[in-house]
């Protein structure tokens, strides 16, 4: 093929990826901050600092790009998470290469979460982004779930399997949150401090202490006896 044919249609190449992943990226970023209704092609092209009419050799509307840009971070983290797990041995290492996983690919992906939090707040039913959101969700919590059940083979899980899960996907799923409105320096400490609770040194218990509570002022059952 010559180089002149090459250049027709769809763009090829090296520096059409690097484009097309500042396309998508700006998208990101632009419906993130003023939300699906309000993002224009014309606005994401200025974003991306290319001309609308560069932009549509990638994608035909707006529609499409940005579920272009939605698919791109589940085709990109979901295989991670689970890859990072994978490489990791036991339990603990596993939860923790998924915690710090996860935070690697929001720290590549800052406009990410913003960017999924708009879509849901306009609910923009047409591009089914809620199907293959829950998908997203799903594949993530079976990989907390192969960790948990993991740990109940080795017969270190003190509860149940699904409880276990559904605690350690929430946690998870509230650092994703989190980062809509955090600053990188709050994000960073919050998953630090996250990273502490799972290996059990967030907090220096009594070692006497025998896990129940009580008041301030209030002594134990037996003290005083």
């Amino acid at each position: 093929m010559s180089s002149a044919s090459s250049q027709l249609g769809r763009p090829v190449g090296t520096k059409s990826e690097v484009t097309r992943r500042r396309i998508l990226d700006a998208a990101m970023r632009c419906v993130g901050e003023v939300g699906y209704s309000r993002a224009t092609i014309r606005e994401i092209a200025r974003y991306a600092d290319i001309t609308s009419g560069s932009l549509y050799h990638y994608f035909p509307n707006k529609a499409e790009l940005v579920k272009a840009a939605f698919m791109e971070i589940a085709q990109v983290s979901l295989p991670r998470l689970a890859a990072a797990a994978d490489r990791a041995e036991g339990v603990l290492d596993k939860l923790l290469a998924v915690f710090d996983e996860g935070a690697a690919v929001l720290y590549e992906n800052p406009h990410s979460v913003a960017f999924d939090r708009a879509l849901r707040m306009e609910n923009a039913e047409h591009l089914h982004l809620s199907e293959n959101s829950d998908v997203i969700f799903t594949s993530l919590h079976s990989v907390i779930t192969g960790i948990v059940e993991q740990a109940a083979e080795e017969g270190i899980l003190n509860t149940d399997i699904d409880g276990a899960t559904d605690a350690i996907f929430t946690v998870l799923r509230g650092l994703h949150d989190h980062a809509a409105t955090a600053t990188p320096e709050q994000y960073e400490a919050t998953h630090h401090a996250v990273r502490m609770l799972i290996q059990g040194s967030l907090f220096s218990f009594p070692r006497h202490s025998s896990g129940h509570s009580t008041r301030p002022g209030q002594g134990s059952a037996t003290s005083g006896a």
